[in-house]
């Protein structure tokens, strides 16, 4: 008897002092491998890091939840949330209204449109889809570009890629005329030399523009409660400032 009352004493000190994040709650968060500066797999630790994984991780902190991060495809995004498989999406998606009917979207965060990227040999002065007419594009899977750029009829082709390195190299190798995807992704990987023949098409006036937010499952007003309680915070205290300006956002 003693024994037992012993065990169980030492049992109950020993849960006590675990740190306190071990005994919080632990929230799947689903984010893109290819999305940098967002979202993306550092090959030197292994892990996904990013603007959207700093964010998460101070909502976290602030909320009381541990953060798992989850990778997987952008076009695979909504429907791991839909189906439960993750707590939330912290990637480079925009708040669409398409998709505000199928989840619940944070605040904003950051806001941005369309960049286009071409071959350093293309000189031309882009300023709109127009000036692309009959040029084969290029343009990523579940992204809010595809259906204007499809629907517009100016392209002589609109291929689709499963994530944004696959467009950016072939941009890069002439395969396509033109790349469109998320200014800030595309800029980050121009400025970092990834892809020596491209360059941003800078005289290109962006009309996709939108905010970008975390996503949680329809419904679930506790988790998005927190959420924005924390975001409103972390952008009172200059958090999410701090965070954007690592990573090269303004």
């Amino acid at each position: 008897m003693k024994f037992a009352l012993l065990a169980a004493s030492l049992i109950s000190s020993f849960a006590l002092s675990l740190p306190a994040h071990a005994q919080q709650p632990v929230m799947k968060v689903a984010s893109t491998p290819t999305g940098s500066p967002f979202t993306f797999l550092d090959t030197s630790t292994n892990k996904i890091e990013g603007v959207m994984v700093d964010i998460s991780n101070a909502i976290g902190k602030e909320s009381g939840f541990t953060v798992q991060i989850e990778p997987m495809q952008f076009s695979a995004l909504l429907g791991s949330l839909t189906s439960k498989r993750v707590d939330m999406i912290s990637a480079a998606m925009f708040i669409t209204p398409a998709r505000q009917e199928v989840v619940d979207f944070s605040q904003p965060i950051y806001t941005y449109g369309e960049g286009v990227v071409v071959m350093k040999k293309d000189t031309g002065a882009y300023t709109s889809f127009a000036d692309f007419k009959g040029k084969r594009m290029g343009v990523q899977i579940g992204t809010a570009f595809v259906e204007p750029m499809q629907k517009s009829g100016l392209f002589s082709e609109v291929k689709l890629y499963e994530t944004t390195a696959d467009l950016m190299r072939d941009a890069n190798a002439g395969r396509i005329d033109a790349g469109v995807l998320d200014y800030p992704i595309a800029a980050y990987a121009v400025s970092n030399g990834k892809f020596p023949e491209l360059r941003m098409v800078d005289t290109y006036k962006p009309t996709i523009v939108n905010s970008v937010g975390i996503a949680t499952a329809k419904g679930n007003t506790e988790l998005m409660g927190k959420i924005n309680t924390s975001l409103t915070k972390l952008k009172a205290d200059g958090t999410i400032d701090k965070i954007l300006k690592k990573w090269g956002l303004q």
